[in-house]
């Protein structure tokens, strides 16, 4: 595919993303009033069209979809990559980002599987929220000894158009 609608591919998904910093974090949420993690990442592949039924859109779920677009870690994430953060003793992708640039990631975070409503979102300062990949990255490493792995989703849009 030509590298110019890759990058319309890519500009619009965090264009699209963008749109949703603020929107509260629920677990299992996947829709406008709240989301967790991979349901916000499944929203912005379902407003941009690259989007197939039918699939596990769990963050493990979508890591396996992206894997064959995986980074070598010197190259460093870039807008529209995957984040996929994984739990060292299951080997599993517990949690996914976006990243919007070189620097910055936007994800739906702050609760876990405790938070079921927008109340407990609000309680836990759980939202949509943009930050810097490597604060992030530092903090998943230093607290929950979490493990990340980079995908270029855009790589290989055939097959998911």
């Amino acid at each position: 595919m030509p590298e110019s609608i890759q990058q319309a591919y890519r500009d619009r998904a965090v264009w699209y993303l963008e749109k949703w910093i603020g929107v509260p974090y629920v677990w299992g949420g996947d829709d406008f009033s709240a989301f967790d993690c991979s349901g916000v990442v499944v929203e912005v592949f379902k407003g941009i069209g690259i989007f197939k039924e039918g699939e596990d859109y769990t963050a493990d779920g979508l890591y396996h979809l992206t894997k064959s677009g995986e980074l070598d870690p010197p190259l460093g994430p870039y807008k529209g990559c995957l984040i996929f953060w994984f739990n060292p003793l299951t080997e599993r992708a517990v949690h996914v980002a976006m990243m919007t640039d070189s620097y910055f990631l936007i994800h739906a975070s702050g609760g876990g599987s405790g938070v079921l409503s927008v109340l407990d979102a609000i309680k836990k300062n759980a939202f949509v929220k943009m930050r810097e990949f490597k604060k992030v990255a530092k903090f998943r490493k230093e607290n929950y000894g979490q493990y990340c792995k980079i995908t270029d989703p855009f790589n290989e849009l055939v097959g998911w158009v």
